[in-house]
């Protein structure tokens, strides 16, 4: 904006002023603006309320912390009295009334910019803003807290039923089976031992029928009557005969039953203080949560109690709730009811059939995309910028033909193509052997390898900033643009201690006012943020591009997205088990960073995903929270990481989906019948479409009619997703709610095989394709090593349990990643023009196989001298390529 005033006022010829008067002008405009969004907060909001936000600063007698930090801390002990204490700190929270306070005419982002800074500040700091500047910020903090704090309650609630209740309940219950297990073994053996003899020859080669007792005397000669009256006791009592509405179920619920203990205090607390919502399935399960607490105080609770919510008691539950043999007709077991119930509770939340109104992770994800009547006005807007028509049907038929021209093209050179071949109606792809290294490339390798300075880790920070301004561009998050002291030196310390897992012992100097630790503690807490290292990540990629070598290495146009797994050794909700991948023991729990890196390896941002959750469940969400201003318009992942709705939706969002896949022998190919969009079907296709081989397999038409019945869904899910009005990760679990595909889903799944089926023809056809693939994701492998040998300190775990604090800690290291990557891309470009300029030829199939993810030069550990170096706008000196020096090697 203050870019087009100053080009408004040079165009019309008027007199500018000096540039500290033009940024006193904006820096007072700016104050004004901030001063009116605080007015418009604080206006409406009711007196008494103020009094209780303000009271919320101080720290109450017996406390070792205000209320307020109180309140910013969620809950993380996975136990019903840690149940308990979320609930009521979301009771305590909502009770503040912030969220009936009328802020309609301030502009949510505006809201943001308060409660990220009320979230982060210490309440000293809060309790020290002048004016209204105090209660806004509390105003908007606590409204943002009405939802995170329903949203860590309810994800508690589905930690405690799913790692701790239910699976512990299935886990007793297996214990016990193989306790039973040798019982169970001898009496099956007799068994089969008597039944061979019956089943066997007639005794003594008769050919009459052969009477009872004989038979029994045949068999009492292998097993004794009474062993095997014994055997056939223990298998009626080990494995009883399945009863009505016997599910299998019957063992683990029994288990799960016995811990009623733990759900019984925050029943009455989980009914009433989460704001509940509910579409028509999720009815009656609502409804059986809110007459829990009745069912509860009741001292001999029986079937009228529970009138109407009979049809909650399905399948083995009916037995245990109806058929106590400790309980007399009418009475009920309450203990199986409310386990009955709070299982419904729990899969119809994770279906979101029932969910928290206006809550974030646990809420309607259906209510969060664009409002009607908006999107009616902005429609048109939408679709232009995803580049999609209104009436899908010209789209369809234009994905038709180059489907169609695809099959024609690729079927016709299957008989040249070494990879693939189709016998036996299926489709084969042979493995893609790695490429060979272009001539002289180890040379050049070496030789760039030994030439790059050696270099300690803080000192690269210091040179980067120095000469990209990362450091400088992050913003405090208050929104104040004064700046102290020898900041840069405080921010690359912290760089250093978050990024290298060591703490800030290490990097704090106590000689140093920059380098003090209070003082890297309050820079930290001023700087360190989600927004402050986008915005430092932001300038990197963009400067990193205005190296030449880049342009060898990508345009930028194709990204991949992989996860990194942390072991997270403290308690935390962001935290799942996986003996695979965080071993097992008393905390063997881990998150994934999911990151995006592009073509010219920087990493464009990233994600933390609890534990090992499918990765294509989140690869859109990481893509709409890039860093980068530019988008990828190719996005590569891991085998295992998509699926058919995946596809539709990145399709809709205006992006390509590359996924690597395994195996493509039982991938299902599809085909678009475009007479379905007149009602039709074309009758035996086959017989001139020109598609060769591929008529062989069984290739199913796309369900046109559907894509057309729900374009219109589609488009706002899709305008919705691009606006970052919803994630993609709800929308997924909605529309796959209880492993059956939504209308919706179904069609974006449709959608999706299109793309599907575009992509593998291109993988089958076209090898530079296939290793284009390849190469992306073996760059985002790379940059994985390079984190590992970068985040050594505390064993390489991520000791961080809440989710502000993983992202915060993952973004630094992300941060890290990208200026080595920018100071390695920058010498690594002059040592190439170095060679050439001694007479080596460096053509660009040598250039774009070099990698700015060399580490050996770069010294991580040691004493850290955090010192700016003194370069006066040079680059530091190579090394001599013809010395003897042992070249550091890439992991």
């Amino acid at each position: 904006m203050c870019d087009r005033a100053v080009l408004w006022l040079v165009e019309e010829r008027v007199l500018l002023p000096g540039i500290t008067t033009l940024a006193r002008l904006v820096r007072q405009v700016q104050r004004d603006a901030l001063e009116k969004v605080n007015v418009a907060v604080v206006t409406p909001t009711p007196v008494h309320t103020r009094r209780e936000l303000i009271a919320a600063l101080e720290v109450p007698g017996g406390k070792r912390v205000s209320t307020l930090e109180w309140m910013r801390t969620p809950v993380v002990k996975l136990t019903g009295t840690g149940q308990v204490e979320a609930l009521d700190r979301a009771s305590y929270v909502l009770g503040l009334g912030t969220g009936a306070v009328d802020l309609s005419a301030v502009a949510p982002v505006k809201l943001a910019e308060l409660a990220s800074y009320g979230l982060h500040a210490k309440a000293p700091k809060i309790k020290n803003l002048k004016g209204e500047r105090r209660v806004a910020t509390l105003v908007a903090t606590v409204r943002h807290l009405e939802r995170s704090s329903v949203d860590d309650a309810l994800l508690l609630f589905d930690l405690l039923m799913s790692t701790k209740l239910l699976s512990g309940a299935a886990r007793k219950s297996n214990v016990e089976k193989l306790k039973t297990f040798p019982r169970l073994k001898t009496a099956a053996a007799q068994m089969a031992a008597a039944w061979s003899v019956v089943l066997g020859e007639l005794p003594g080669g008769q050919s009459t029928p052969v009477s009872v007792p004989e038979m029994m005397a045949a068999v009492e000669r292998v097993v004794s009557r009474a062993d095997l009256a014994a055997a056939v006791e223990s298998v009626r009592e080990l494995l009883p005969p399945p009863g009505e509405g016997d599910d299998g179920d019957s063992e683990w619920r029994a288990a799960l039953v016995d811990r009623y203990a733990t759900v019984k205090p925050f029943i009455e607390l989980l009914a009433s203080v989460v704001p509940w919502g509910c579409t028509e399935a999720g009815t009656p399960i609502l409804a059986g949560l809110r007459g829990l607490p009745k069912l509860i105080a009741a001292k001999k609770p029986g079937v009228d109690h529970i009138r109407g919510l009979e049809g909650l008691v399905t399948g083995s539950w009916r037995r245990l709730v109806f058929a106590n043999p400790k309980l007399a007709a009418p009475l009920i077991d309450r203990p199986a009811f409310v386990f009955a119930v709070l299982e419904q509770l729990h899969d119809a939340l994770r279906r979101r059939d029932v969910y928290a109104v206006g809550a974030d992770k646990w809420g309607d994800p259906r209510v969060q995309l664009i409002a009607p009547r908006v999107w009616v006005r902005e429609r048109d807007t939408v679709l232009t910028a995803l580049g999609l028509p209104a009436d899908p049907r010209e789209h369809l038929a234009e994905l038709a033909d180059i489907l169609d021209g695809a099959y024609r093209q690729v079927g016709a050179g299957l008989a040249t193509n070494e990879a693939a071949q189709i016998a036996d109606g299926k489709l084969s792809l042979a493995r893609l052997e790695a490429a060979p290294y272009p001539d002289g490339y180890q040379a050049v390798h070496d030789a760039v390898a030994a030439m790059l300075p050696r270099i300690d880790y803080p000192e690269l920070l210091l040179e980067v900033n120095a000469r990209a301004g990362f450091l400088d561009a992050m913003p405090h998050i208050s929104g104040s643009e004064a700046r102290r002291d020898d900041l840069d030196l405080s921010l690359a310390a912290l760089l250093v201690a978050r990024s290298c897992n060591i703490g800030l012992r290490p990097v704090a100097k106590a000689g140093t006012a920059a380098l003090g630790e209070n003082r890297l503690i309050g820079v930290e807490k001023g700087y360190f943020h989600g927004e402050g290292i986008a915005v430092a990540a932001a300038v990197l990629v963009g400067k990193q591009a205005e190296i030449p070598i880049t342009a060898d290495w990508g345009g930028g146009m194709v990204a991949s997205t992989d996860g990194l797994r942390f072991v997270v050794p403290v308690r935390s909700l962001h935290a799942r088990p996986s003996p695979l991948y965080f071993g097992i023991g008393k905390r063997p729990r881990g998150t994934t960073w999911l990151n995006t890196v592009s073509d010219k390896v920087m990493g464009l941002g990233g994600l933390v995903v609890p534990g090992t959750l499918r990765d294509s469940l989140y690869i859109l969400d990481a893509i709409h929270r890039l860093d980068a201003t530019e988008h990828p318009d190719v996005i590569t992942t891991d085998q295992g990481s998509y699926s058919d709705i995946v596809y539709g939706m990145f399709a809709a969002c205006g992006y390509q989906f590359a996924p690597r896949h395994a195996d493509i022998t039982d991938t299902q190919l599809w085909w678009i019948d475009t007479a379905m969009l007149d009602g039709e079907i074309t009758r035996d296709h086959r017989a001139s479409n020109g598609w060769g081989a591929f008529n062989t397999l069984a290739l199913r038409r796309v369900s046109v009619p559907v894509i057309v019945a729900e374009w219109e869904d589609m488009m706002r899910v899709a305008g919705s997703l691009a606006t970052s009005k919803v994630r993609a990760y709800d929308l997924i679990k909605v529309m796959t709610a209880g492993g059956r595909l939504t209308g919706l889903g179904n069609a974006f799944a449709h959608y999706g095989r299109i793309f599907k089926t575009l992509h593998l023809l291109q993988v089958i056809h076209v090898e530079a394709y296939r290793r284009m693939i390849g190469t992306q994701l073996n760059i985002g492998e790379s940059r994985h090593d390079l984190a590992r040998n970068v985040f050594f300190g505390n064993l390489g775990r991520l000791a961080r349990g809440y989710e502000r604090g993983m992202e915060n800690q993952l973004g630094a290291l992300g941060l890290g990643l990208n200026a080595i990557t920018w100071w390695n891309s920058l010498y690594v470009d002059a040592a190439v023009n170095r060679l050439e300029a001694g007479g080596l030829s460096v053509g660009p199939q040598i250039r774009a196989r070099l990698s700015p993810l060399l580490f050996a030069h770069i010294n991580f550990h040691g004493s850290y001298p955090i010192q700016r170096p003194d370069l006066q706008g040079h680059l530091r000196d190579l090394h001599d390529a013809n010395r003897d020096v042992p070249a550091p090697q890439e992991w």
